[in-house]
């Protein structure tokens, strides 16, 4: 998976007027949970847009004061008018924990019923996906070839070693639809 580095620098003050002030600067604050203490510091809310502003999923190498440390976003809190990024949670990896993390899906190849004229209907674009650091991939590659119109992908028809899939089962990934055109043309076929 790939990884973005980011740094930071440390708080002393945490508040709501710490916060404020730290946001008017640029800064968004920030707090790495799941190490022996927890750490708050500020980062730059440049440097997170292509972390926050992506469907990527990245890990996340967060230097403090000369302390390296790999995570994850845990949570991220916006302003309800603006969308500015208000806080940001991380969550230090262990290599030898598991961790829960939502991969996108990725459709390959090209269905028989969308050829046909079905449609095709994406209902989950990303799966949460548990597993060791190691072992999370970039996407979770879901092939539509042998979709018909009618029929669907499912959670449960997906199997991917070393990593453990917490939607529900009975969940649809991806779907092919009668479309319109599609009905239209079997009742035409079928009036004659």
């Amino acid at each position: 998976m790939k990884s973005i580095a980011i740094s930071g620098s440390p708080r002393e003050n945490v508040g709501k007027r710490d916060a404020k002030e730290l946001r008017y600067q640029g800064l968004v604050p920030a707090v790495l949970y799941g190490g022996a203490t927890q750490t708050h510091f500020a980062v730059s809310a440049a440097d997170l847009r292509a972390v926050i502003y992506t469907p990527v999923v990245h890990f996340i190498d967060i230097e403090v004061a000369g302390k390296k440390t790999q995570a994850i976003i845990k949570d991220a809190q916006f302003h309800p008018l603006t969308e500015q990024l208000l806080h940001i949670d991380f969550l230090q990896l262990d290599e030898n924990k598991p961790v829960t993390i939502e991969i996108p899906v990725k459709l390959t190849g090209t269905s028989p019923g969308v050829k046909v004229g079905g449609k095709l209907v994406q209902k989950l674009r990303k799966l949460r996906v548990k597993a060791l650091p190691k072992d999370h991939l970039d996407n979770i590659e879901v092939s539509i070839e042998s979709l018909e119109v009618g029929k669907s992908v499912r959670v449960s028809d997906i199997k991917v070693d070393n990593l453990t899939i917490t939607n529900a089962q009975e969940d649809t990934i991806v779907s092919v639809t009668t479309s319109r055109a599609l009905r239209q043309a079997e009742q035409e076929n079928r009036g004659k």
